[in-house]
Parts: structure tokens; C-alpha cells; sequence
């Protein structure tokens, strides 16, 4: 909602002041500018991405025009499901989670909390991580590095749309440049034409270095900040997990290792004690 808002908002007023000074909005219509300028930006991302990461980005930008899925009501899900996954295990034992592990799509633990079920990614990395606990081959010190790496793995993986995102607008404003160049060139092959007419032709080229620029940084620089924001959310929500599972390794009380699994999670996002408190409470009487 806030990409449109901004992008009408931004819109409105470059053009808007423009056209209030006199000018002609349809100069600015150049389109065979936009097509070097785009052409040759995707161009140069495809020769130095190649398939899988302008597939990743693809999928990935369609997203922008969604709410973060990593909010409040997501986290309070998060922690009341690790709350009850950590109280069954202190009630039971460890391997009485064995079956929810192995197959979390079909536990009823796990199907209570549809916002994170859904995270497929999220889902594996607690399991993962509670199958090891269930095993009881590693200490705490082992699992913590092993859990880092996966994290910097996978931030690695989900920034690729952002790093992708960002190199394009980097290129655009070089590519304007290029588009108003041959624009230029193109005027110099007319100069027998009148100078109203070549007025328009050299206003038409550098409308090629306008487009670049405000294409860049009006436009497809904000995705990759918006990208970027989205990746680093997504690792705090694992980062969340981490916390919460190895205070509870370390033997402390589901209560307790909610609550250190609480403070990993920004301001912003995280429930207070209270509200966590009784949405555990509700969330147990389903």
C-alpha cells in the first residue's frame, strides 16, 4: 500500500511541478528511450546473473505491493507455537514431538498456527534444529554455530532479489545516458532541419538522461530498499527461533525461553509480555 501511495505521491509532484512551469508532458514520452534504457539494464543483469537469481528476483518483486508477513501477530504465533512444542517436550520428553517433527503439515500442533506454518523455509529450520534436540548428538555450543551458518545462508540467499534489484538501478541513470547520447547523434544527422525542429529533437534526447535517473531512484531503487527490508525481517524471525531453542537447551523453562526468543524480535514487531502471555493462554484452549 505505502509503494503506491509513494510512487503516486512521487509522480505527482515531479510532473505536477513541471506542468504547473509550462512544460509539455508529452515530450516526456519517449518511448524508445525507455526501451534502451530498460533493455539495456536487464541486458547487462542477465549477462551478469544468469537463470536462478533473476528467477529468485522474478518471484520476489511481485511482493513489494504486500504487507511484511513478519509482523506482530506473525511473532505471537511463532513464540505460541514454540511455547507448546517446548512445554510438550518438559511434560513428555523429547520424543513425544518426534511425529510432529517428521511430518509438521499433518501435526495438530503445528496446523494451529497457520502463519507460520505457511513459512516453509521457517518450519524446516525449527524442525531441523528440534529433530537434532530429539537426537541428542550435539551440545548447545555445536548447534549454535551450525544454526549461524544456516542463518547466513539463508540471508545470503533471500538478499539476492535486493542485490539484484539494487545493481539494475545503479545502471539505469549509465543507460540514460546512453539513450541521450543517441538521441544527440540523431540530432546532429538533422541539422538541416529548422530550429524549432531540432529544439525538439535535443529536448527528446535529454529526456533519456531525465528517464534514467528518475527511473533509478524513483523507482527501482525503492524496490531493493523494500526487498532488502523483507530479507533481513525473515531473518529475524529465524534469528527468533534460534534464541528461543537454545535458552531452552540450556535448560530453561518454556516460559523463560519464549521470553529470550521475545527480545531477538525489533521493537516494532515484538508482542509485549502481556499480550504473548495471554495469547498463549487462548491459544492453548483451541
Amino acid at each position: 500500500m505505502f509503494v503506491i501511495i509513494g510512487y503516486i505521491f512521487m509522480v505527482a509532484c515531479i510532473f505536477g511541478a513541471y506542468a504547473v512551469h509550462g512544460g509539455e508532458l508529452a515530450v516526456l514520452w519517449q518511448p524508445t528511450e525507455i526501451v534502451i534504457i530498460f533493455g539495456g539494464g536487464i541486458g547487462a543483469l542477465i549477462v551478469g546473473y544468469g537463470g536462478k537469481p533473476m528467477k529468485a528476483t522474478l518471484k520476489a518483486a511481485p511482493s513489494i505491493f504486500k504487507g511484511s508477513p513478519y509482523n506482530k501477530n506473525f511473532f505471537m504465533d511463532l513464540f505460541a507455537l514454540q511455547f507448546e512444542i517446548l512445554t510438550k517436550i518438559r511434560k513428555e520428553g523429547l520424543m513425544s514431538i518426534e511425529a510432529d517433527v517428521d511430518d509438521p503439515h499433518s501435526s495438530a500442533v503445528f496446523s494451529k498456527y497457520p502463519k507460520v506454518a505457511h513459512d516453509h523455509h521457517l518450519i524446516e529450520f525449527m524442525t531441523d534444529y528440534l529433530r537434532l534436540m530429539v537426537g541428542g548428538n550435539l551440545n548447545a555450543f555445536e548447534i549454535e554455530n551450525l544454526m549461524d551458518v544456516e542463518i547466513d545462508t539463508h540471508h545470503h540467499e533471500a538478499a539476492v532479489p535486493s542485490t539484484v534489484i539494487s545493481k539494475l538501478a545503479d545502471g539505469l541513470p549509465a543507460f540514460g545516458i546512453v539513450a541521450a547520447v543517441m538521441g544527440v547523434v540523431h540530432t546532429m544527422g538533422s541539422l538541416h532541419l529548422p530550429p524549432s525542429e531540432l529544439g525538439k529533437l535535443i529536448g527528446a534526447a535529454l529526456v533519456g538522461t531525465f528517464m534514467g535517473i528518475l527511473l533509478a531512484y524513483g523507482f527501482v531503487g525503492p524496490i531493493a530498499s523494500v526487498l532488502e527490508a523483507r530479507a533481513a525481517a525473515a531473518t529475524q524471525a529465524f534469528n527468533a527461533v534460534k534464541t528461543t531453542l537454545l535458552a531452552s537447551l540450556n535448560g530453561y523453562a518454556p516460559q523463560v525461553a519464549v521470553e529470550f526468543g521475545r527480545k531477538a524480535v525489533e521493537s516494532t514487531e515484538r508482542p509485549s509480555f502481556k499480550e504473548l502471555e495471554d495469547y498463549v493462554k487462548n491459544a492453548k484452549g483451541k
